[in-house]
């Protein structure tokens, strides 16, 4: 089936690697300005505190790292050593977070920031098309490096809101947006549901450019509307009715219920 997608961004090899990157470096600047009492702030996910994202983030980038190097199932063992089996993968992610809670601020930046440097290496050195295995089964190495992207910039927004701070959308969202509706069969797989058929998105952009995903054979669902707006729904940190999104055709209530960017 073929795809077509509209949109100012450059889709240029490594463009998600440059993306990624940035979105690191946009973490790291908040970082760099926080003070001791910062880090203990509480931070948009519920129970955890800005330190806690950090560390998440962290853990996950070690995982992707590993993933990328073929040693997933081995740095899933290390990290979640003596936890026994979670009942879910948020379950999971909390227990590991807080079996790695009690550490310094400096220690758990230079963790992310080392964490984070290894990883884009990584997924620069490697073959984009490259099959690699990750929580909710195998993926491409290009795919890999955008769910990276996603995560790491609904995490940056989560420790933003911690420290008031807002910060502005940028065109990196397009890659987003992008997985949020190529995912959507997983996303309704997960859900054990099926789309009726196929799903095109109309957006408009960060820039006020149009960033369509229009599936071929013709769409039987169409969602409209803002594409940061669109990305925060599929982040879950923005409920759909609360945003001008739209939708015409027989799942279009489903897909801005199930939309999603993580596994």
């Amino acid at each position: 089936m073929g795809r077509i997608e509209s949109g100012s961004v450059e889709r240029a090899p490594g463009a998600i690697v440059d993306a990624l990157v940035e979105q690191q470096d946009e973490l790291s600047g908040l970082l760099e300005m926080m003070d001791g009492a910062d880090w203990e702030r509480p931070s948009r996910c519920e129970g955890w505190t800005v330190a806690d994202v950090v560390v998440h983030l962290a853990q996950t980038n070690e995982l992707a790292a590993a993933s990328v190097g073929g040693r997933f199932p081995d740095a899933v063992a290390e990290l979640t050593g003596g936890l026994g089996r979670a009942g879910s993968i948020d379950e999971g992610a909390d227990l590991m977070v807080r079996r790695e809670r009690d550490q310094p601020p400096t220690a758990i930046a230079e963790r992310w920031r080392t964490g984070a440097d290894e990883l884009d290496r990584l997924l620069r050195d490697c073959d984009p098309h490259a099959r690699v295995a990750w929580v909710a089964g195998e993926l491409s190495a290009r795919t890999l490096a955008t769910t990276r992207l996603a995560e790491t910039w609904i995490h940056t927004g989560d420790v933003a809101a911690g420290l008031g701070k807002t910060l502005l959308p940028t065109d990196r969202l397009w890659h987003i947006a992008r997985l949020a509706w190529r995912t959507l069969p997983y996303a309704f797989s997960r859900a054990g549901r099926a789309l009726t058929g196929p799903v095109a998105f109309e957006l408009r952009g960060t820039d006020g450019a149009a960033w369509d995903f229009t599936p071929e054979p013709v769409a039987v669902t169409t969602i409209r509307g803002d594409a940061v707006s669109l990305c925060l729904v599929a982040a879950r940190r923005l409920e759909p009715r609360n945003t001008d999104l739209r939708g015409e055709g027989p799942d279009a209530e489903a897909v801005l219920e199930l939309v999603r960017t993580y596994a």
